[in-house]
């Protein structure tokens, strides 16, 4: 029997790569519905050529060839088996707590979420009985790995080091955009590329786990493995450690994420050879370098709504520094502000979780006006 899947952010990276790996097992799926911003060509496209009933989009006008509905409608269709939540940003939020408390299960690839919501969201899940299977290759191979969480005693996650790893603090303090964008192993957005270069993405990651796993932030380590082979590993109680090995490939976790508990010959399906890898390293990060690893950390430890500020302050950091109006380094440098300005909200709601999102993105689109 085909799973009936909707994707929200079908236009996006891991949208597109999931349909790649959908076309690969095509009597495996029936796609329900495709959601997407403003491409409305590229939805088209998709459109045309999956067959999906409904379809969501900015400018719901411009779609052909399918029923236009709004997110939260998507996400209320109890006849989706999994919905993939793969949009970027906040707006991942509410649709994956309506999927959840319509009973539907969750692939997710939205880091929002849990970031700014995994207090909420996580007991959300167990209460109505609704399986989050995380699609980032971190978390998806800390997924493989546990057997029986009871038995962890440790979380190890891998990061590339990104385009910075062997350069300096001066080096990263005078990067250009370009520099940032040139990631050495994966292909990513533009946001999450310049996050992996500071390694917030690493943090923000690190936040995700703790939520996910329910494991304490002082058993959850960050190692750097440039060779982006081992994405993660679990070390047990009694010593042992069993890590998930990989090609550097998004299209792998992306078909565990929604084809879990079954495995199929997919995509990019073949014979891993230790021999042509050769050899796998890592390090401990540079914490003075990559700072922002560590302001992740204590915003996570902190928790309520520090996770929530931390978020909106580098998002709207790292926009500016996409569109050259800030250096590298200003983006940790506004974070830590907006966060010292910040008064902590123990348990927020979410209606104030976004009130919290919008006012620290306002203030902090101020804080970069006024250096300029």
């Amino acid at each position: 029997m085909k799973r009936r899947i909707s994707i929200l952010g079908s236009t996006g990276s891991i949208g597109r790569q999931a349909l790649e790996v959908i076309e690969k097992l095509p009597d495996k799926f029936e796609i329900i519905a495709l959601a997407a911003g403003s491409n409305t060509e590229l939805l088209n496209e998709q459109i045309q050529k999956f067959k999906p009933k409904y379809a969501c989009a900015s400018h719901p006008e411009n779609i052909v060839g399918a029923k236009t509905i709004t997110f939260e409608e998507i996400c209320s269709d109890k006849t989706n088996d999994i919905i993939l939540v793969a949009v970027s940003g906040k707006i991942g939020l509410k649709p994956t707590i309506t999927a959840i408390n319509n009973g539907i299960d969750i692939a997710l690839a939205n880091k929002e979420t849990l970031v700014m919501a995994g207090d909420i969201v996580m007991p959300l899940a167990k209460k109505r009985g609704v399986k989050i299977v995380p699609v980032d290759s971190e978390h998806c191979a800390i997924h493989q790995c546990i057997k029986d969480i009871s038995q962890v005693e440790k979380l190890i996650i891998t990061a590339s080091g990104g385009p910075f790893l062997h350069k300096t603090v001066n080096d990263m303090k005078n990067a250009t955009v370009s520099e940032a964008l040139a990631h050495p192993r994966w292909n990513m957005g533009r946001k999450i590329t310049v996050d992996s270069a500071t390694l917030m993405n690493k943090g923000l990651e690190v936040i995700e786990a703790h939520h996910l796993f329910g494991m304490p932030y002082d058993k959850i380590d960050v190692v750097v493995h440039p060779q982006s082979i081992v994405h993660s590993a679990i070390e047990y109680k009694d010593g042992s450690v069993i890590a998930q090995l990989g090609l550097p490939s998004m299209h792998i976790p992306i078909q565990y994420a929604i084809t879990y508990p079954e495995r199929f010959e997919g995509i990019k399906s073949k014979s891993f050879s230790f021999s042509e890898i050769a050899r796998l390293d890592f390090e401990e990060p540079d914490w003075n370098k990559f700072k922002a690893l560590h302001i992740a950390y204590n915003s996570g430890k902190e928790g309520g709504s520090v996770p929530v500020c931390m978020n909106a302050a580098n998002e709207e950091a790292v926009f500016a520094f996409l569109e050259n109006k800030i250096r590298l380094f200003d983006i940790i440098d506004i974070t830590e502000k907006m966060l010292e300005k910040h008064t902590k909200i123990t348990t927020p709601t979410i209606d104030e979780i976004f009130e919290i999102d919008k006012e620290v993105r306002i203030q902090t689109k101020e804080l970069i006006s006024s250096l300029n």
